[in-house]
């Protein structure tokens, strides 16, 4: 074999082996660099974080917070941490979201607001609602079990008189529903020192209405006796699919997930004053009245004076004089008139 082919063949070989020992140490020290761990972030105290999204006048409860980790180099001085006199969560319980928070970002003192501060009921109000006040007492008041952040009921309770001798109509009517509370007396903490709820008892109550609810209200407070009654957090689920099925409800078009989910829960967190449900003395106990008493035969005969005297001659046939002594008695309900020639009688039908 030629010498020459005989190097040239040593040459390629030693040149194959160095490029692949260069190759594998190439390889190896890439691997070896891509396993090596990242160095530990140093992390600071732990700082108050939301739990899930805190949009504006979100009330705080304790499902709200939670102190979480958080990078040492990262930790800003209007956060809340762990251990600082202002951080007490129990301090913060009821205090009112100013700004709106996402799920996992630190809150900031200047993003909650509570009761003791200027503008905390502004903060509170959704878009277009009002806040009225109204006394309670510990029996009308669900024994102090009202927390700000819950929803309940508006009883009225009142005694509607008639025109006769009989007794009032006693009836109890849920004028308003699904009203939330936004404050009890100032109260912003549910807890005692021993961290077990505290029970309190208050004799007012702040909550959130339209301003036609609260006109309704209002007037309610002059006629009769206003009792809460407090409703189960599943009441809203039961209310929106009232709503969506009577067709209070309507979804623009193009709609997208996120915002479908605001309107439906704006609609199930609104307060409704329609569909209202009362209870007679008579639903209660056989011994009560069902319906309002009415005027007496005796009451109406010496009552000649009065329009409503004229009303019963025009019904008896007879003119509509106010002077006459042979004046047709006056009976509210349901009547019949019975013609016998010229003569005609008012019978009435199921009068009390």
């Amino acid at each position: 074999m030629n010498v020459k082919k005989i190097a040239l063949l040593f040459g390629a070989l030693v040149i194959a082996v160095v490029t692949a020992v260069m190759a594998k140490n190439m390889f190896v020290g890439a691997g070896a660099n891509s396993a090596q761990a990242a160095p530990a972030v140093p992390l600071g105290p732990k700082v108050l974080v939301a739990r899930k999204a805190l949009p504006v006048g979100t009330i705080v409860d304790a499902e709200s917070l939670a102190y979480q980790p958080w990078p040492k180099e990262l930790i800003q001085s209007a956060y809340y941490t762990e251990g600082s006199p202002d951080s007490d969560m129990t301090k913060l319980l009821g205090t009112v979201v100013r700004y709106p928070v996402t799920a996992g970002q630190p809150l900031t003192h200047g993003a909650l607001v509570g009761p003791n501060d200027r503008g905390f009921l502004a903060a509170a109000l959704g878009p277009g609602m009002r806040a009225v006040t109204v006394p309670v007492n510990t029996a009308s008041g669900v024994a102090g079990f009202v927390f700000p952040g819950d929803r309940v009921d508006m009883v009225l309770t009142q005694q509607v008189q008639g025109g006769g001798e009989g007794a009032p109509l006693k009836v109890s009517e849920t004028i308003v529903r699904n009203i939330r509370v936004l404050a009890t007396d100032q109260r912003i903490d549910s807890k005692g020192d021993d961290g077990k709820t505290e029970v309190k008892t208050f004799s007012n109550v702040t909550l959130e209405v339209t301003p036609r609810i609260a006109e309704k209200i209002a007037v309610a407070q002059s006629m009769g006796t206003l009792t809460l009654s407090l409703r189960s957090i599943a009441d809203n689920t039961a209310e929106l699919e009232r709503a969506v099925a009577a067709g209070e409800v309507k979804l623009p078009q193009g709609t997208n997930p996120a915002d479908e989910r605001r309107l439906l829960l704006a609609v199930a967190n609104r307060p409704a004053d329609t569909n209202t449900t009362y209870t007679t003395g008579g639903d209660v106990s056989r011994f009560q009245r069902r319906t309002v008493p009415g005027r007496t035969p005796s009451q109406a005969s010496g009552d000649s004076g009065n329009s409503l005297s004229s009303f019963a001659n025009a019904l008896r046939g007879g003119p509509a004089s106010a002077g006459s002594a042979g004046a047709a008695p006056i009976y509210v309900g349901p009547v019949v008139r019975v013609a016998r020639g010229n003569t005609i009688t008012v019978v009435p039908v199921g009068a009390h």
